[in-house]
């Protein structure tokens, strides 16, 4: 990291720092060797790593790049990289245009199926939510209600009023409070 970043990084800031046109190239041409070598380096350790002095050779490999003796990285450039890449450039030029399309087509597109995901999540949340608090406020008889209140108000000793907030039971009969239950089935009648 300090020999293949961190050095040729505070050269290229000295180069655009004094302006010299000079040095701004060679770093440049450094930088682009340097990012094919990354990208090579990312399969290469796939498979050559069991390869005896492998890590040791990436060293020296960029060592020699960073060389002004050797001054590997403009060697390559301008050998390899530079012809290759002028007379690739309108392909490749092409597969970018080609590439930006496509995904900016594949972005609208996950980016619709993500909303309808979220908005159905959304949906079904809210919905089973309503349905919990429906079904907590049926479990609550009226006595329940009047303790949570805590009014001390007596339960009415009959049935409670019908009205649209009053829960059913099972079969869809009315439930009785506490001691109106109590009261039908000392009575006989349930």
């Amino acid at each position: 990291l300090i020999f293949g970043t961190l050095y040729p990084a505070y050269y290229s800031y000295k180069a655009v720092k004094s302006k010299d046109i000079k040095e701004y190239v060679k770093w440049m041409m450094y930088w682009i060797i340097f990012a094919l070598f990354t990208t090579a380096e990312t399969f290469t350790d796939i498979f050559l790593c069991w390869f005896p002095f492998y890590y040791e050779l990436k060293i020296a490999f960029v060592a020699w790049l960073l060389s002004p003796y050797t001054k590997g990285s403009s060697l390559l450039y301008r050998k390899f990289v530079h012809p290759t890449l002028s007379s690739k450039e309108k392909e490749i030029d092409d597969c970018l245009v080609q590439a930006k399309d496509r995904s900016y087509d594949a972005l609208v597109h996950f980016g619709k199926r993500g909303l309808n995901v979220a908005a159905t999540a959304a949906v079904m949340a809210a919905s089973k939510g309503q349905g919990a608090l429906s079904e907590r406020l049926r479990s609550f008889s009226m006595q329940d209600l009047s303790t949570i209140r805590g009014d001390g108000a007596p339960a009415p000793s009959g049935p409670p009023p019908p009205g649209p907030g009053r829960a059913s039971g099972k079969h869809g009969q009315p439930k009785m409070s506490r001691s109106a239950s109590e009261s039908a089935s000392s009575s006989g009648t349930a």
